[in-house]
């Protein structure tokens, strides 16, 4: 009689332990995707702010003001030499200072950890960056204000994000631009 109460035992535990293992099995694999979305997020901010870098580096490069009041600045001179490669941005050894307009880290894209896709005008000058991935981006809207939305919002890929140094943003509907801030 005992044996039959413990083989009868022995089968319930065997079942509840079948159940705990696909219970975990489920929730480690909704954890996973939780993290890989909150990964994809924090990528997602570094490229913008990486690519903003870039961008406002390339500005610098080339003299371009910030835009005021809302106006885009003109297209890049094309008397000024272009950085050969994004390195260039490191230190410009075209100034006696060795002007330095970027840091290191910002010479990889964030989403593939390889060098940003060089987007170039007319005249094949460096003025922008992109990344290379095929990814989907999670943000489609509310991009930050110094954006030019029209390069981000509604993209399918972050491959088609693209950070202009000769574009700048239109002051957003609705709010008043800020008169510039004497020096």
């Amino acid at each position: 009689m005992m044996r039959r109460l413990l083989r009868s035992n022995g089968g319930f535990t065997y079942v509840a332990a079948l159940v705990m293992v696909v219970i975990v099995g489920i929730m480690s694999a909704r954890a996973a995707e939780v993290w890989k979305t909150k990964m994809q997020r924090e990528r997602e901010i570094e490229l913008i702010s990486r690519g903003t870098q870039v961008r406002d580096a390339l500005r610098r490069w080339y003299g371009l003001k910030p835009a005021q009041n809302g106006q885009v600045p003109a297209n890049v001179d094309p008397k000024i030499q272009s950085p050969s490669e994004l390195k260039d941005l490191l230190q410009d050894t075209r100034t006696a200072s060795k002007a330095r307009y970027l840091r290191a880290v910002a010479l990889i894209d964030p989403m593939t950890g390889k060098d940003w896709a060089l987007v170039k005008d007319t005249a094949q000058k460096i003025v922008g960056v992109k990344s290379t991935s095929e990814e989907e981006p999670i943000k489609q809207a509310n991009f930050p204000f110094d954006l030019e939305p029209a390069d981000f919002e509604g993209k399918k890929k972050y491959s088609e994000w693209q950070f202009i140094c000769t574009r700048s943003p239109a002051p957003p509907t609705g709010s008043p631009v800020p008169p510039p801030v004497p020096r």
